[in-house]
């Protein structure tokens, strides 16, 4: 006889074991153990093992998988167990690992195989055959696509965030914090008695005695400098959306601004500064035609604003802007020579609407409704031995729960956006189908993108230079974990799983257009470096660029109103500070508002930020020196970015990997 010693690693306080007994076989290449049965009834709130012996008759050869099996429980017959890992001691001291990280809710056979990473190519047993066939079939049972509205992304089908399984649910710490925080996100930021308060504002000043409950260093600064042309156009380049702005070499034809209009005194011009690549311009033509919405019975306005942006002594500074897309005698151009009320009123309705381009195409679409296509596609076509699956897992996190609850609580009919914004509602819908069909690869990557839109060299623009950095890490780390699997292109040509895996993303995230530029199948294996950086940058680094900061500049409303209440002016000469307030959104609105970006900004206590992987899936050196090399230079940037930061006036912070998510999990 000769024995094994397993060790059974289950649960922390999110992950705790079972009450049930359990059976487990160690399959080898000379052969397998009989079915030993396991006792685990004591809850473990820490990763100390269980430890097992299983007897056999001979040894078993090189350990190949294992077959565990959870049994029936009279008392708890749907308990749920979760298992970390498993490590196998032979008789003659080889070590085994099998990282599997997942919740085993029933009593049937699971098949896990030895962790090291494979193509099925690879696969020259029946029995890790059979675990990579037994994978993709129980995977394929939980995760399914479901259609979306027409002309959107496809989703996890899932009647609520209740029915995902619990692989892709919260721990117990992260929902409990989440209901919690939902709860009493009024009362921490002070302001339940404003919710039924449906009056217009009176003064300016009025709004602050709700900011004055809640704000943050960057939130009072933005208090302080709504109102200047700088600030209007700095928050272009390190706000909450950087995605708008691009150098303008053209002036768009239905743009009829002259150089008498924004020149006064004659010595510039703008085909001159347009040269020198001084001229910027964003143009919110995607939300033209939108159906605003309707709150309380009263109509809302939403604008499709033109604006116009002057590189001068290193700040852009906004010197047109035209609040509709038509030229006419009702669609005056504003300039900061008007007067004050209407210059402020013009720039009102352009930070609307890009906090509903914001939060539907660059927040929503773009981070999280990708995440989840790319989620998906890996759950249902790449196997957990496989490489690729072990590289993205750590990105998933929380993905699909926190999308699910965002289509019942946020987009909805009854949802907070549909509360609370001007396009809120159909609007919401027809603005991400636009967003959708423009959307292109290479404006998913942020190097490409960053080119494509003239603005490589604007100075003082931190969500570029210190993303590049961050793409380029994460290059870098992709590229020489990759590159120890696929050792030639022919590899990518003949991996089956992967280019499921991009067809899945082409068809049912992208709706298999053309046009948008992303693969059907890889070629290559600098092609797959690439989009897999660009998913795990979207995951990562893009949303905490367009999340984490929407309470420092939302949570002061004149900043970034979600709705307006008046139309745009169709005169000069007649806004007055009333006429601002009036358009400004009702007290309750603004309250709502304000909570539910401060909601959608809050960091979990249970975040796993950037380079940080608990779950070790990857057993085989290479990649694990370059995760330890590749969260060395992540460290290294924070101090970067530190440092550089202390020199500002207003530090960027939102592309630091320390505050950086691995996933889109808020």
């Amino acid at each position: 006889m000769v024995s094994y010693k397993v060790n059974i690693y289950t649960g922390d306080l999110a992950h705790f074991s079972t009450f049930h007994d359990f059976r487990i076989t160690l399959v080898g290449t000379d052969g397998e153990s009989n079915p030993t049965k396991l006792t685990t009834w004591i809850p473990s709130f820490k990763l100390n093992p269980f430890t097992h012996k299983v007897e056999c008759t001979t040894p078993l050869g090189e350990l190949l998988a294992i077959i565990v099996q959870k049994e029936h429980h009279l008392v708890f017959p749907n308990g749920s167990w979760f298992v970390a890992k498993v490590v196998v001691e032979s008789p003659m001291g080889d070590i085994y690992q099998f990282p599997i990280y997942r919740w085993i809710t029933d009593c049937k056979d699971h098949y896990f195989q030895e962790g090291s990473a494979k193509f099925l190519s690879q696969e020259e047993e029946n029995i890790t055959q059979l675990c990579w066939t037994k994978d993709l079939e129980e995977q394929r049972a939980l995760y399914s696509w479901d259609q979306p509205k027409d002309g959107l992304p496809y989703s996890i089908k899932a009647e609520s965030y209740s029915s995902l399984p619990l692989d892709a649910s919260f721990s117990n710490k992260k929902k409990i914090e989440m209901w919690l925080t939902i709860g009493t996100a009024l009362v921490e930021l002070k302001l339940t008695e404003w919710v039924d308060h449906k009056m217009k504002w009176t003064n300016i000043e009025d709004i602050r005695r709700l900011h004055c409950c809640h704000r943050t260093e960057i939130s009072e600064y933005v208090y302080q400098n709504w109102k200047e042309d700088s600030f209007f156009g700095y928050q272009f380049l390190n706000g909450v959306n950087p995605m708008m702005i691009q150098r303008c070499v053209t002036l768009p034809e239905n743009f009829q601004v002259t150089d008498e209009m924004v020149f006064k005194d004659g010595k510039q011009s703008l085909t001159d500064e347009m040269k020198k690549g001084n001229i910027f311009l964003c143009d919110y033509k995607m939300l033209d035609g939108v159906k605003a919405n309707i709150i309380d019975g009263k109509q809302q306005y939403l604008a499709a604003p033109l604006v116009l942006l002057h590189k001068t002594d290193d700040k852009l500074m906004p010197i047109a802007i035209q609040l509709k897309q038509i030229p006419a005698e009702d669609n005056p151009v504003f300039f900061p020579t008007d007067s004050e009320w209407d210059w402020l009123l013009a720039k009102t309705f352009v930070k609307n609407a890009d906090f509903n381009m914001h939060e539907l195409s660059s927040h929503l679409l773009r981070t999280h409704l990708l995440a989840e296509v790319f989620t998906v596609a890996l759950l249902r076509q790449i196997p957990m031995m496989h490489p690729l699956y072990k590289l993205l897992m750590p990105h998933t996190r929380y993905t699909l729960m926190i999308n699910c609850l965002a289509r019942q609580l946020l987009i909805s009919d009854n949802g907070i956006f549909t509360k609370f914004a001007s396009s809120g509602g159909e609007g919401m819908f027809t603005i991400l189908r636009k967003a959708l069909s423009s959307m292109t690869y290479r404006s998913l990557c942020l190097p490409d993108d960053i080119s494509d839109r003239g603005l490589e060299d604007v100075p003082n623009f931190f969500y570029r230079d210190d993303g590049l950095k961050l793409w380029d890490i994460i290059h870098s780390f992709v590229k020489g974990t990759l590159q120890y699997y696929y050792q030639s292109n022919q590899m990518v040509q003949e991996d089956q799983a992967l280019q499921k895996w991009i067809g899945d993303i082409y068809s049912y995230g992208f709706l298999s257009e053309k046009n948008t530029g992303i693969p059907k199948r890889f070629d290559t294996v600098g092609e797959l470096v690439k989009f897999v950086t660009m998913v795990i940058f979207t995951c990562s680094a893009q949303h905490s660029a367009v999340n984490a900061g929407q309470y420092d500049f939302i949570g002061w409303m004149p900043n970034c109103p979600a709705t307006l209440e008046r139309p745009p002016p169709s005169k000069k000469g007649e806004a007055t500070e009333k006429t601002l307030l009036d358009t400004l959104p009702s007290s309750d609105i603004t309250v709502q508002s304000m909570a539910a970006v401060w909601l959608l900004s809050k960091e979990s206590t249970d975040s796993e930020f950037l380079g940080n992987y608990p779950e070790q899936r990857f057993i085989e050196d290479v990649p694990l020196k370059n995760i330890k090399v590749f969260k060395e230079q992540l460290n290294e940037l924070s101090l970067q970015i530190k440092a550089r930061n202390k020199a500002l006036e207003l530090a960027y912070t939102y592309l630091d990997p320390e505050v950086v998510e691995n996933s889109v999990s808020v």
